[in-house]
């Protein structure tokens, strides 16, 4: 068989991931929006909701953390069941669930049933986010994963921007309408499109390049050659529970989320605290920082595969996030000060997570990759409850937001220092064994 010339094969790739792109990507984006806006809603939700029912600032921040717990206990199964159940069942069953569960918050009237709808919630949407890592490692090879990811997990920040404004909006005017509270038609209104999603999930997505009826056979075997192993395998989930590298990521990736969801969940009140009262107008601010997170996300991620660089494009991002956070403690008081130094410290650290998710998806691949994704992202996103929690639990025994964002810059620059010296635990590991890439085209 004769081979193809450079040119030409590079050109058949950038048509090929050209239509990957518009194929696959515009879908999962808008799953993860809304992921992350039932996810983070509840941040919104409070400033009614905390009023209406009676919650201590330690009561919410517990129950919006309770989430994660929910979603760490359940997640190795639902990963681990994925390459055998298939990504466009598995997508559908949590897209549904979680879209029931999210809509269903409306009828908590205690702090018990507050707690349980949140677990619940974590529960059915429990695999989510590493599915789509494992499902985006199975259609792009490890010099675009990082891009891939930023465009897919930009979805998060996008979450910000249209649910601050809409959350702001709905709790706003539809309160009272049918005798209901605007925290109750939010919730409402923010979950029942996920259930829409989840059916329509069987009809877009394709398992698997071998299953997608929309590629031909050219596109197919171009494809396994992009994506063909180019560092580690490990075909056993046993291989991945005894890697060193695994945990190092993991509590790296712990401290990168719990800042992150401390902040996703009190933003709208650290800025009411700076005297922001009118919900909708603070519903704008709260969109301002997730602006810049998008677009740092989207630069830091192709950045990164520009360069073939990872630790530095996380750690830096990262220690940035750490640095931002300790200067929104002096700017109190004063909300331009304290909405710039808030609106840097996430685009750093949702910067940081972007290019995170490159690194495990190149170190573990094989049939074993949706477990060690799903382990890491199992141990790390503890952080979300934890973050949030901490915060609450702070600012009610203090009386003040600074002791909870102090913690938060100490946990951010944690992790720049567990991805920068990264490097010394990963070389001796050696658990899996290298496998030499092909990445000729022929």
């Amino acid at each position: 068989m004769s081979a193809i010339h450079p040119s030409k094969a590079g050109d058949a790739a950038s048509t090929l991931y050209s239509k990957l792109n518009w194929r696959l990507l515009p879908f999962l984006v808008v799953c993860y929006m809304f992921a992350y806006l039932d996810r983070v809603n509840v941040g919104f939700a409070k400033l009614q909701m905390q009023h209406d029912l009676g919650f201590s600032d330690a009561a919410y921040g517990v129950g919006a953390g309770i989430f994660f717990l929910g979603y760490v206990l359940f997640e190795l199964p639902s990963n681990l069941m994925l390459p055998k159940i298939g990504a466009r069942r598995t997508f559908s069953r949590i897209l549904v669930l979680w879209g029931i569960t999210s809509a269903c918050m409306l009828f908590v009237r205690n702090v018990p049933a507050f707690y349980a709808m949140r677990f619940l919630l974590g529960v059915f949407e429990a695999g989510f986010a590493p599915g789509m890592i494992y499902y985006l490692s199975c259609w792009y090879g490890p010099a675009r994963m990082a891009r891939a990811i930023a465009l897919v997990f930009v979805a998060g920040p996008l979450g910000g921007i249209v649910g601050g404004p809409v959350s702001a909006w709905l709790i706003t005017t539809l309160s009272g309408v049918g005798g209901l509270s605007g925290w109750q038609w939010m919730f409402l209104v923010e979950g029942l499109p996920c259930i829409a999603l989840g059916l329509l999930t069987l009809r877009v997505l394709s398992d698997r390049p071998a299953d997608a009826r929309w590629l031909s056979d050219d596109e197919k075997r171009l494809l396994d050659r992009e994506t063909a192993p180019s560092l580690h395998r490990a075909d056993s989930f046993r291989e991945v529970l005894k890697s060193p590298r695994v945990y190092v990521l993991a509590i790296a990736y712990f401290s990168i989320i719990f800042p992150i969801y401390a902040l996703s969940f009190w933003l709208p009140t650290l800025l009411r605290d700076q005297g922001v009262n009118d919900t909708i107008r603070l519903g704008w601010y709260a969109a301002i920082p997730y602006v810049a997170a998008a677009i740092g996300m989207y630069l830091a991620g192709r950045r990164s595969d520009r360069l073939g660089e990872r630790r530095y494009h996380c750690a830096i991002p990262a220690l940035a996030g750490a640095a931002c956070l300790i200067a929104t403690v002096f700017a109190d008081g004063h909300l331009t000060l304290t909405l710039v130094a808030l609106t840097c410290a996430t685009a750093g650290l949702w910067m940081a997570y972007t290019v995170f998710w490159a690194i495990p998806s190149e170190l573990v691949e094989g049939s074993a990759a949706a477990g060690g994704i799903a382990l890491i992202n199992t141990v790390g996103l503890s952080g979300g409850f934890w973050g949030p929690a901490v915060f609450g639990w702070t600012k009610t025994w203090t009386g003040s937001v600074r002791a909870g964002l102090l913690i938060m810059a100490c946990v951010a620059a944690a992790a720049a220092l567990l991805i920068l010296t990264a490097r010394l635990t990963l070389r001796k590991d050696r658990t899996f064994e290298p496998v030499a890439a092909n990445n000729s085209v022929v």
